[in-house]
């Protein structure tokens, strides 16, 4: 509440309903100042990274051309990473590989950081604290524009820098920044929208992030099927369409800055009918007095987390399935090539490709996993600063038994994640082989082995909440390292001594190699410690 009270003290009086706007901007960049710039990075430095491997893995042109001959008419692999265009050169491969992915994860970064600079500003109370001062009636969603639009121009030029910088085109590499950029700016647009009818940040955060699935959805079944006009109806669809490191379409790029001035028209017309901490959508007015069900810490807890989690599960069975689906490919994509082979062994723990594709993919689903249980371990500390664990722990609500009741969704649901996670990718792998029964409990067991690992991330956080409540968000960097070091630490030879920084380098390479208890056993007992101390200092503190 301090730093809100002293980045109002300094308006000046008078102004319209933009004033105070630039101080706004200066406080989000405060809030944000660890958060951006981590993900800026990750997102720049995954393409040069991807460049770098492809020049390494496939020197020869003829690897190359039988790279484009296997991937180009794979309906399977299009429907989760587009239409390979040109897979000759390193750019226009990086462009297929990771197009689509990093403009999800932009969109999701863009919409969640303006959504938290506007409504959950007003779930807080704190907007209606800074709207009691001169601040213009539109200058938090000004600001909080300012920001995510910034922060997506910058991070995809950024990546394309790094593609420059890296020796590859420079149209492509343009094209390939700003089509990441364009995907920012239209989920930017789209949570805008949704700030203004949702009451309530999660519901807004819930509301773009079905926007989002959607535009994933259209555009898989349009790429897959070969029905472009299909593709074109959604904006990750326009992202591909753009044809980086191909044909390189700036034109198209027009489209979704055209859609994203729309869409941020219509947040402003919107925001002008309501009012302050309210949304457009009413909601939904419960019972006079609570169910059974929810008469517990652990209740209140269940009814906060269970929408996100439901979210979660059933990306992770669809991107299970999806991965399960390729790896019958796996061996037909990798082919001879020796450099790819020896790149997927280190991966994976063993030189059997489709096992090490399988055991990299649990690699993978462990990883984000630990963002799921990072994302609900912050979720705990927005609970403290809205003042809405204060009133219960004033009651007869313990502040153990409080913050019990979270942490089972912060490790419960990172089980029940990897559990789905393994269920998907084994039927739908045994489905292709034909031996559902040997291969769904064989992944189920390579996707429960990074449990202690994402128990070692979802400990930092809880610590960092408990013993440094101010910097709980620096859990979204244990989780960044730990991806970026166990992704592409062995293709780009990295030290063992910093790949093992990762707790996910410590987990067996299940089904490539047996389990082996005694690596998980020494994480669970990090875990374990990390996340002792952190509740040990909760109960120790100030609250708020």
């Amino acid at each position: 509440m301090n730093t809100v009270v002293r980045a109002a003290r300094p308006i000046s009086s008078g102004g319209g309903p933009f004033t105070g706007t630039g101080h706004l901007v200066r406080l989000a960049l405060r809030r944000d100042r660890f958060v951006l710039p981590l993900w800026a990075i990750v997102v720049a430095a995954l393409p040069v990274s991807s460049a770098s491997a492809y020049e390494q893995l496939y020197p020869d042109p003829a690897q190359r051309a039988m790279l484009t001959d296997a991937l180009g008419d794979n309906p399977s692999i299009t429907l989760l990473y587009g239409p390979a265009y040109d897979l000759s050169t390193a750019g226009g491969f990086t462009a297929w590989r990771l197009g689509t992915m990093l403009a999800v994860l932009l969109a999701l970064v863009c919409g969640f950081t303006l959504v938290r600079h506007t409504r959950q500003e007003e779930d807080t109370g704190r907007q209606e604290l800074l709207s009691s001062t001169v601040v213009g009636r539109r200058a938090s969603l000004t600001a909080a524009l300012v920001v995510s639009v910034g922060f997506a121009l910058l991070t995809g030029l950024a990546a394309a820098a790094g593609l420059i910088g890296a020796g590859n085109d420079v149209s492509g590499s343009l094209v390939f920044g700003l089509e990441l950029s364009a995907a920012g700016l239209v989920f930017t647009g789209v949570s805008a929208v949704t700030a203004q009818l949702a009451e309530y940040s999660r519901t807004a955060n819930g509301m773009a992030g079905a926007v989002l699935g959607v535009a994933f959805a259209v555009r898989a079944a349009g790429d897959s099927a070969d029905l472009p006009w299909l593709s074109w109806l959604s904006p990750l669809g326009w992202s591909t369409h753009a044809q980086a490191f191909a044909d390189d379409r700036f034109r198209v790029l027009t489209l979704p800055l055209v859609v994203t001035m729309l869409l941020v028209a219509a947040a402003y017309a919107l925001q002008s009918r309501r009012d302050v901490g309210l949304g457009l959508l009413p909601a939904r007015l419960g019972p006079a007095s609570a169910h059974a069900r929810l008469r517990s810490a652990f209740a209140l807890a269940a009814r906060l987390h269970r929408g996100t989690l439901t979210g979660w599960l059933v990306g992770f069975a669809l991107f299970g399935v999806l991965f399960g689906a390729l790896a019958s490919d796996i061996a037909e994509i990798v082919g001879d090539n020796a450099e790819m082979r020896e790149a997927l062994a280190r991966m994976g723990g063993s030189e059997g490709v489709i096992d090490a594709y399988l055991a990299s993919t649990a690699n993978i689903l462990g990883m984000v996993a630990a963002l799921f249980v990072v994302q609900t371990a912050t979720r705990v500390r927005s609970e403290e600063t809205a003042l809405r664990a204060e009133p219960l722990l004033t009651g007869g609500v313990s502040r153990l038994r409080w913050l019990s009741g979270h942490l089972v969704f912060v490790f419960g649901g990172g089980l029940a994640l990897l559990v789905v996670a393994g269920l998907g990718v084994g039927l739908a792998h045994g489905v292709r082989t034909g031996d559902v029964g040997g291969r769904t409990p064989e992944m189920v067991v390579a996707c429960l082995v990074q449990l202690p690992a994402v128990a070692v991330v979802g400990g930092a956080a809880v610590l960092l909440f408990g013993a440094l409540p101010a910097y709980t968000t620096g859990a979204w960097a244990v989780a960044a390292v730990s991806l970026l070091l166990t992704m592409f630490g062995p293709v780009l030879d990295l030290p063992q001594a910093v790949l093992n920084l990762s707790p996910f380098q410590h987990v067996p390479k299940v089904p490539s190699v047996d389990v082996t208890l005694a690596p998980m056993l020494w994480l669970a007992l990090v875990a374990v410690g990390l996340t002792a101390a952190g509740v040990v200092r909760f109960t120790r503190r100030d609250i708020g």
